[in-house]
């Protein structure tokens, strides 16, 4: 919680678990909104997901940072009561139970937002909260699959493959975090909050502008592609002496300047590499072509010399690497913060850069119901 970040003096009870909801009020905390996670007596399930170090999980610390903790059993009635009056002096108030549940536990929309108007009540669910599919319980994976996502990625002769992290669930978040500021930034205006309704499906549709102008206006429907670009050419992975280089050719000018690097410029005058479009249909002669070229140099050589020539190429990082590297510390994207037990561990850092702002100094996750007491003192003047 940064007591000089543009969301300083906001108020959210965070009442999410595993990914699309702490990743989108951990964003929150990030620029100073003093969140509060409540968990149920058991905790968030995250905390149960390894890896492990110490019975802590890496996953509950990087997408719980800068939280304040607290533990009801929202099926108590004393406790649910209790949640309410937290609600009726919050800003914000995030969920992402399956429809329904949290108005049985009574928490739901309706009733927490007539006791306190000025309430954003956001929730995220696989399906939405209105639709027919709205009841059907949705994980990651299953919203990868359902989203179309999943159908375009992988090979074009392979299976559908799902995307390397868990997009589904931090699109949902994102889009999440982005409403609430919206709804928040119209609140001063209004002095009214309003509901904001999240689905991970729609979220991923809307991460696929590529595969809909495909379905809009292309010749063929959209399928997998591998690792080139659906529409354009060069414009992908090409095998070098010692690895892969990726590629990324979309004007003709580029074109030319990637014949020029291949010591072939006759390519740029060829009619059948004329156009984006035509180098699409020739994709297949135009790679072998490539590789050919690429195939007595290594990867970092082959990458110097199209990088001199303005042609946009790289290697392939490992993960590892890039955490270790050279852009992530030189752009603070991860951070150091001490816990009770760990000692110094990696924190995250959301990736925006807001003038003005320092970095860094991020809090660890809290341990369940840490700030039980301190946030009914503060929150409702209770002393305990």
């Amino acid at each position: 919680m940064n007591p000089n970040g543009p969301l300083a003096g906001v108020r959210v009870l965070d009442l999410t678990r595993v990914l699309s909801g702490p990743f989108c009020t951990g964003l929150l905390a990030d620029l100073g909104a003093e969140v509060v996670k409540i968990e149920a007596p058991q905790g968030d399930d995250y905390r149960h997901i390894g890896p492990f170090r110490a019975g802590e999980s890496a996953l509950y610390q990087l997408v719980n940072r800068n939280k304040l903790g607290m533990v009801f059993d929202l099926k108590q009635a004393a406790d649910s009561a209790l949640v309410r009056r937290l609600a009726a002096v919050a800003d914000v108030f995030v969920e992402n139970f399956r429809p329904g549940v949290a108005s049985r536990l009574g928490v739901g929309c309706a009733e927490l937002t007539a006791a306190n108007p000025r309430l954003i009540y956001a929730s995220i669910s696989g399906f939405g909260q209105s639709g027919s599919q709205r009841d059907l319980p949705a994980f990651d994976l299953v919203a990868q699959a359902l989203s179309g996502f999943m159908a375009m990625t992988g090979e074009p002769d392979g299976a559908p493959t799902k995307v390397g992290e868990s997009i589904g669930d931090l699109a949902g978040g994102l889009f999440c975090a982005f409403g609430i500021l919206a709804a928040l930034y119209e609140r001063e205006r209004t002095g009214v909050g309003r509901s904001i309704d999240v689905s991970m499906v729609d979220a991923l549709v809307a991460l696929m502008p590529t595969a809909i102008a495909q379905w809009m206006f292309g010749a063929s429907p959209p399928i997998r592609s591998g690792n080139r670009h659906p529409l354009s050419t060069p414009f992908g992975t090409f095998r070098a002496k010692d690895g892969y280089v990726v590629i990324c050719v979309l004007t003709r000018a580029q074109f030319a300047q990637l014949a020029q690097c291949m010591g072939r410029p006759d390519l740029s005058d060829d009619p059948a590499f004329a156009t984006d479009a035509l180098r699409t249909i020739n994709e297949a002669r135009l790679k072998v072509l490539i590789e050919t070229w690429l195939a007595a140099l290594g990867v970092t050589e082959a990458v110097q010399i199209l990088m001199h020539a303005g042609v946009p190429a790289s290697q392939i990082e490992e993960p590892a690497a890039v955490f270790e590297g050279r852009q992530v510390a030189e752009r603070s994207i991860l951070s150091t913060t001490q816990h009770a037990t760990l000692g110094a561990i990696a924190a995250m850092e959301q990736p925006v850069h807001f003038g003005g702002l320092r970095r860094g100094g991020q809090r660890a996750a809290p341990g369940l119901g840490e700030h039980q007491h301190s946030v009914l003192e503060r929150w409702l003047g209770e002393s305990t």
